[in-house]
């Protein structure tokens, strides 16, 4: 018998059937970095390629008597968390997380789909801000995302939404533009109250499902593999471009990010 050499890392993620996002996402990545993923699953949806249909949230319960019986078996490196659903998922994971303060965690803010269907209401955003941001290593929302979060207009900058982000208790706020306007996607990083990296990519031509999904899980995975928050982001950028560059066509809606 071998011990495991590889870090585990714990996801709070919805299911998407279609496998383009959510937590076969958060597999797929991992598995590529040679993590170990564990998985409590916060919600079921109908979705496809396309747009999410409906979403149910599962029992906050199940979810803390689910990861309690994990950690309570295993060393867990780093939790990533990403749809959440329903207030009682966001207030079940907030109790997780503060009983293991030690561990780094991911917050991919999952309030939309892609296609803009909305994933959230006002009750769960306010839920987000008191008792989650608080205790977030790093969040990766959109430019779209960040607003919901800050309730910050239309017309409030990059700086404006990493650093309010920030004011919550956030460490770092990495503002991705993949859903504003031009040629090129900026995105940047705040930490420590102010601008730490600004970086710039090239727009590829389509609509993608599970790219956000995908961003984050690669944060997560190497920073479980030691890498420092922004080497981490770094490294989990050029990844994401590269499984986005070659996207496959699965279904009849939009791109799958090619994450082998």
């Amino acid at each position: 018998m071998t011990s495991n050499p590889r870090p585990v890392v714990l996801c709070f993620s919805g299911h998407d059937p279609s496998g383009g996002a959510g937590v076969q996402s958060d597999i797929e990545v991992l598995t590529h970095f040679n993590c170990h993923p564990c998985s409590v699953l916060t919600c079921l949806t109908v979705q496809d390629s396309a747009t999410v249909h409906r979403l149910t949230p599962l029992s906050a319960n199940d979810m803390i008597e689910q990861a309690n019986t994990l950690f309570n078996d295993m060393t867990i490196d780093v939790i990533k968390i990403g749809l959440t659903g329903a207030v009682a998922c966001v207030e079940a994971i907030a109790q997780l997380v503060k009983q293991h303060p030690n561990i780094p965690v991911v917050f991919d803010p999952v309030l939309a789909s892609n296609d803009g269907t909305p994933l959230s209401n006002e009750a769960l955003i306010a839920s987000i801000q008191q008792h989650l941001l608080p205790l977030v290593t790093v969040i990766t929302p959109n430019t779209l995302e960040a607003r919901q979060l800050t309730g910050l207009t239309p017309a409030a900058s990059y700086e404006q939404l990493g650093l309010h982000l920030l004011s919550f208790g956030v460490d770092y706020a990495l503002i991705t533009g993949g859903h504003e306007s031009g040629v090129s996607i900026i995105n940047a990083l705040y930490h420590n109250n102010r601008l730490i990296e600004q970086s710039n990519w090239v727009r590829l031509a389509g609509e993608f499902h599970g790219s956000g999904c995908t961003l984050a899980t690669a944060i997560t995975a190497h920073i479980a593999l030691g890498k420092p928050v922004p080497i981490a982001i770094q490294h989990a950028q050029q990844y994401t471009d590269r499984t986005l560059k070659s996207a496959i066509q699965i279904g009849k809606g939009q791109l799958f990010p090619n994450r082998t």
